[in-house]
């Protein structure tokens, strides 16, 4: 149904052992959203991107994507994890590896058929990389590896991309064409994405979830007007952000690393 929720959660509390993770969370994530998770370490940032994808299961209350549990809603959603391990002396290209993306769709047994091959063809030619696809995964760039497990995710016909910090391992250049993807993207589907760096985030997405145990919803603005308050309720009264749209000279006073710019 249009109406229906990408991801409607109600009243989520979690916790590992009996260390609460999440409390009282209450969050609906619409269609074609743009979400940007953010918050500190240890906050539960992962923990409520698992409980979205049926990784985890609440002890009170209820995740719902699409109208569906978790776990039943799966081949709609797409994820891209925040690291991938691999042996770089293996011989996969980046095709077999956005052919995993279809390892849901494809038969049981036997090769990827035909459909699975266009597919992610298709996938690959919307991240940039149709003339990368027999090259070598462990020979490309960071930008281009972490561009072919978007397009893995995209193979599967996912409605929904979820990352978990997807530019954690690159360089800002990759970082700003990564978020620029997503953007692209983010006009068919909706896209949830977990990240530290709210300064690039936040010229991308449409709202932010800011998760500390609790989880508050905020739409995006100016940069300087998502500082303040804001960020000390999220990361504490010692919070600093990394300004990538400032550079920094040896000696100038402007740019102290005493405290938040």
């Amino acid at each position: 149904m249009a109406d229906t929720p990408a991801v409607a959660i109600r009243d989520l509390y979690f916790a590992y052992d009996d260390a609460p993770v999440v409390e009282a969370a209450h969050v609906t994530i619409e269609p074609l959203d743009f979400v940007g998770i953010v918050g500190p370490n240890g906050g539960g940032k992962t923990t409520l991107l698992k409980l979205m994808l049926g990784l985890l299961e609440p002890v009170r209350g209820t995740v719902r994507v699409f109208g569906e549990r978790p776990e039943r809603a799966r081949r709609r959603v797409g994820y891209v994890p925040q690291s991938f391990q691999y042996d770089p002396q293996f011989p996969s290209t980046l095709t077999d590896v956005v052919l995993m993306g279809r390892l849901g769709k494809a038969a049981f047994f036997g090769p990827y058929r035909g459909a699975d091959r266009n597919a992610a063809a298709r996938a690959l030619h919307e991240v940039g990389l149709s003339d990368l696809g027999d090259r070598p995964f462990g020979a490309v760039s960071g930008g281009q590896r972490q561009r072919a497990l978007i397009a893995r995710a995209l193979a599967s016909g996912a409605d929904m991309l979820m990352l978990d910090e997807p530019t954690a391992h690159v360089d800002s250049a990759a970082e700003s064409e990564v978020y620029s993807l997503l953007r692209d993207l983010n006009r068919a589907m909706t896209i949830i994405v977990v990240t530290h760096d709210l300064s690039f985030v936040s010229k991308f997405v449409k709202n932010v979830l800011c998760v500390n145990r609790r989880v508050a919803t905020h739409p995006t603005c100016d940069i300087d007007d998502v500082t303040g308050d804001l960020l000390k309720q999220t990361y504490g009264p010692d919070w600093k952000m990394v300004r990538h749209d400032q550079h920094c000279e040896e000696g100038d006073p402007e740019c102290s690393t005493s405290g938040a710019p």
